[in-house]
């Protein structure tokens, strides 16, 4: 069956970096664009960045571009969000999203950006 499992999320402070990773498993990883979505208190869920399958498409909310970067390795099955330049709006729980026939997430990692 079809599992994500963030990983890398914690308390930084303002100005800071974090990395996530989202390890995947069962399905075949290199054929699919994977997305990094994230859910602040009170708020909807928003789409952060996506990732083609071959890694060569990229894509970034406004309020993430030049900040973040979305990567991949596809012989470990595992995508990557690089955040730098943290700030407290950041602050959100953040998944990994994939869509094939039906639509999978991951359980989330917490991400908190506070002085």
């Amino acid at each position: 069956q079809v599992q994500l499992v963030e990983s890398g999320g914690g308390l930084v402070q303002p100005g800071g970096s974090l990395r996530l990773s989202c390890a995947a498993s069962g399905f075949t990883f290199r054929n699919y664009g994977m997305r990094w979505y994230r859910q602040a208190p009170g708020k909807e869920r928003e789409l952060v960045a996506t990732i083609s399958s071959g890694g060569e498409v990229t894509t970034y909310t406004d309020s993430v571009q030049g900040r973040f970067t979305i990567s991949r390795d596809n012989a470990k099955n595992t995508v990557y969000l690089q955040m730098n330049s943290l700030k407290t709006e950041d602050t959100a729980v953040y998944y990994c999203y994939v869509r094939r026939v039906s639509v999978y997430w991951g359980q989330g990692t917490q991400v908190t950006v506070s002085s």
